[in-house]
């Protein structure tokens, strides 16, 4: 009996989560396109603008999964008390501490789903969308310094238009000092392209343009070989926020900026916010499960929607908040994000304990 209520339970938790989680990740979808229609212009059309929602859709669901496993768990779980089916668990001998394991069944599925979109595909597909808006933008023409993505290395700055995962660059301007600070040499490349097995970038379409005190000289090439420290990992790590890169770049990128004893506290941020979502999860779930049983028994279906969606809100600007602060105040980051969890938790243990 007990599998069998533990499979209609999980099976209940889960279509409601999954029914919150296609609704919330719509309507944001919904809001993302109504965002960029203002970015609509002759080579940017309604149509970019989809496939650019489309293609941020796997980190929409990965943002929104906390969110929907509590919303999910309050319907699923109040759809159940709504129909006494919890009652009638509880009076054969089912116990609160069981109800709850039933519930977490489900959740691990989603947990897993969000790792594994955190960590393989957001990251490629972020960088994918965002570089194939820069590129019909601007495409290949020069510099626009109002939008692509500025780099220094020792006297040399560069500017590109895009920057397209697997190493490739369109609109790659670049501007070489002397010592002097004066302008030696400026050139425009439509694309580059690098070369993984001997380390270089391969420029198309070159002309530069030197410059000395009494004249310049310009040269135009179809292709020239560029020797540079950055590669395409490296200027993934410049291009996308800390919160698009997943928990293994994250850490190997700490680890260097540790080394030479560079600021590293917005990457730790998003590091441990990802290491510790499951937790997150779990505590936002412990909560959903303790409302139903406990203030919310007799709620509506939408009231408790409603609160659910305050919660899970309240929640994440609460870790929003403590992220910056700290970092401004230099307390360790992973106390912004845990802070929430632990109190998330114990609200919801102390809610289950005066239930059961």
């Amino acid at each position: 009996m007990i599998s069998r209520l533990s499979k209609h339970v999980g099976l209940t938790v889960l279509a409601a989560i999954s029914v919150s989680l296609i609704a919330i990740v719509g309507l944001d979808m919904v809001a993302g396109i109504i965002d960029q229609i203002g970015d609509i212009k002759r080579n940017y059309q309604f149509a970019d603008v989809l496939i650019y929602v489309a293609t941020k859709l796997p980190s929409t669901v990965y943002e929104y999964i906390p969110l929907s496993s509590l919303i999910g768990c309050l319907v699923g779980l109040g759809v159940l008390a709504t129909n006494s089916e919890v009652i009638v668990m509880r009076a054969s001998g089912v116990s609160l501490l069981q109800i709850v394991y039933f519930v977490l069944r489900p959740v691990v599925i989603f947990i897993l789903i969000g790792a594994v979109i955190g960590e393989y595909f957001s990251p490629y597909l972020d960088q994918l969308a965002e570089s194939r808006r820069e590129y019909l933008r601007k495409g290949e023409s020069a510099v626009d310094s109002t939008s692509g993505f500025w780099t220094r290395e020792g006297s040399e700055y560069m500017h590109f238009n895009a920057v397209f995962p697997g190493g490739v660059l369109f609109g790659v301007t670049r501007y070489r000092f002397d010592d002097d600070r004066r302008l030696v040499e400026a050139s425009f490349s439509s694309r580059a392209t690098y070369n993984d097995s001997e380390n270089f970038w391969v420029e198309e379409n070159v002309s530069s343009t030197f410059f000395s005190e009494q004249h310049t000289e310009t040269k135009k090439l179809i292709t020239r070989r560029w020797q540079t420290e950055l590669t395409p990992q490296v200027l993934s790590l410049n291009i996308l926020p800390p919160q698009a890169l997943s928990v293994q770049t994250l850490y190997n990128y700490i680890d260097f900026l540790e080394q030479r004893n560079a600021d590293s506290a917005s990457y730790k941020l998003a590091f441990w916010d990802k290491v510790l979502q499951p937790m997150a999860i779990f505590g936002l779930v412990l909560v959903g499960i303790s409302f139903v049983f406990g203030p919310l028994r007799e709620a509506t279906m939408g009231f408790r929607i409603f609160i659910g969606v305050l919660f899970g809100i309240g929640f994440r600007l609460t870790q929003d908040i403590l992220g910056p602060l700290s970092i401004v105040f230099a307390l360790p980051p992973i106390l912004a994000i845990l802070v929430p969890i632990v109190l998330c938790g114990c609200i919801g243990l102390y809610l289950l304990r005066r239930s059961g």
